[in-house]
């Protein structure tokens, strides 16, 4: 549990020095904490909101997960401060850097 809450902090942080328009706390705590709020948003919520969005899912081929992501970005940053997201575009942008990121690093923790 320990080594995916750094993989979500690294990709978070690597995100928001990729991305213009996400900003993210330079204090390791903050950040540790954006981490597990992500984390739990992935976790809790977005199972519900992609079973919700099963239609637009499968009209796009899947592709509107990347809208998902990008929501699910934006509630992280809604519940912490050490999160700023400026524009959709860059809460789209996040979510996929994120993901990415996240998905290569946790093939090396294995």
């Amino acid at each position: 549990m320990l080594i995916k809450l750094l993989i979500n902090a690294f990709a978070l942080w690597f995100a928001a020095w990729l991305v213009d328009g996400m900003h993210l706390s330079e204090n390791p705590i903050e950040v540790a904490i954006v981490a597990l709020v992500f984390g739990l948003v992935n976790a809790v919520i977005k199972p519900i909101v992609l079973l919700l969005s099963l239609p637009m899912l499968l009209l796009t081929l899947g592709l509107f997960t990347l809208v998902v992501n990008a929501a699910m970005l934006g509630l992280a940053a809604w519940f912490t401060a050490g999160l700023v997201i400026d524009t959709f575009a860059a809460a789209f942008l996040g979510g996929l850097v994120v993901s990415v990121t996240s998905l290569v690093l946790s093939v090396f923790k294995d």
